[in-house]
């Protein structure tokens, strides 16, 4: 109720709520400071999974619960601010899958862009559209919104990824379209890799007679181990590193030199042992995987410990500093691409 008001305009106030009320009408002044904040105060909260544990339970369930059966056998990495939500940050989802030796998650296709951040395990593969990816640690598949995808493990060891979505963003939207296939797997179109060697090289396929196989605007889903941390490395070897972020590159769409997909951006970083980050702030909660050496993460003078193939999320507008006890690579995506189009988005640096 607005406040330091004379007692009878006060009555005659809270008369008119209660009168407008069934007609479905409220009073933006009594919230207006609650909608327009003058800077982020995210639900979500700092919080990080310790990979063995989320796998411990992960391996239970996959005792319990076959991928046919569940369809996805994944565990949902909930932000403890954002209970209930299925959210990591209130834009995005993210989860750990598991396929174990021999099965198959059967192929469907749905609105929502997913990528797949491969944590343990190789030789399984994502196809996507009926063109496999052959999976090895830490590369990132993409399964773009609207292209039909299934995984299988044809190896004698389980495989587990990352999985992050843009399920928050689509619900917000009410823009959720989902089939599923007959067939538990599409039909193979290509060998395995001609998508990567189209278009994996900064390079593609001159335009002719002959009609593009992939989506013009989404060519390449594929961006290997292999390939990108000798680029780090090489990045690390050469430039000045940034005082912020370490050495970072971002992956790219080689259609348009965009983010990978038009809602989730993806980057990686290397940050030298003994370096300490100086603080930075932005407006895209971010999700991390250590994907290699030890230290610290520092939110806002919190102190997160950090190891190999731990995941961790850092809400919207917290001052993040690392520490690198030992050489530090991290994976990481945030809905960045999507404030930059909205002309919302905004970092600080100290």
């Amino acid at each position: 109720m607005t406040k330091s008001l004379p007692n009878a305009q006060h009555d005659q106030l809270a008369a008119l709520y209660e009168e407008m009320a069934p007609e479905s009408l409220t009073p933006l002044w009594e919230i207006l400071s609650a909608l327009v904040l003058s800077e982020p105060e995210s639900p979500a909260r700092v919080h990080r999974w310790n990979y063995q544990s989320a796998r411990n339970h992960l391996m239970r369930a996959g005792d319990l619960i076959s991928a046919e059966e569940a369809e996805r056998r994944v565990l949902i990495l909930e932000n403890p601010g954002l209970k209930g939500q299925s959210s990591i940050t209130p834009s995005l989802y993210a989860g750990l899958q598991m396929i174990l030796p021999g099965e198959v998650a059967p192929c469907h296709r749905h609105s929502q862009c997913a990528l797949r951040f491969v944590i343990e395990g190789e030789g399984a593969y994502t196809a996507v559209d009926g063109e496999k990816a052959i999976m090895h640690p830490f590369d990132l598949v993409l399964t773009p919104g609207g292209q039909w995808h299934d995984h299988g493990n044809p190896t004698d060891t389980p495989m587990i990824w990352l999985d992050g979505l843009d399920i928050p963003t689509v619900r917000h939207f009410d823009a959720s379209f989902a089939e599923k296939l007959p067939e538990a797997m599409h039909p193979e179109t290509v060998e395995p890799g001609d998508t990567l060697a189209r278009y994996g090289h900064n390079m593609r396929p001159m335009r002719g007679g002959v009609a593009d196989r992939r989506p013009s605007h989404q060519p390449l889903f594929h961006y290997p181990y292999a390939d990108w941390r000798p680029a780090l490395d090489a990045m690390a070897a050469k430039a000045q590193i940034d005082p912020h972020l370490g050495h970072a590159l971002e992956f790219l769409n080689p259609a348009d030199g965009g983010a990978i997909m038009p809602t989730i951006s993806a980057h990686v970083r290397l940050i030298p042992q003994g370096y300490r980050t100086r603080p930075r702030r932005s407006t895209d909660g971010t999700t991390f995987v250590v994907v290699e050496g030890s230290g610290e993460a520092i939110v806002d003078g919190e102190r997160l410990a950090l190891s190999p193939r731990d995941i961790f999320v850092i809400p919207s507008w917290k001052a993040l500093e690392f520490v690198a006890e030992s050489q530090l690579v991290l994976f990481g995506f945030s809905d960045k691409t999507s404030q930059i189009k909205l002309n919302l988005y905004r970092e600080d640096l100290a």
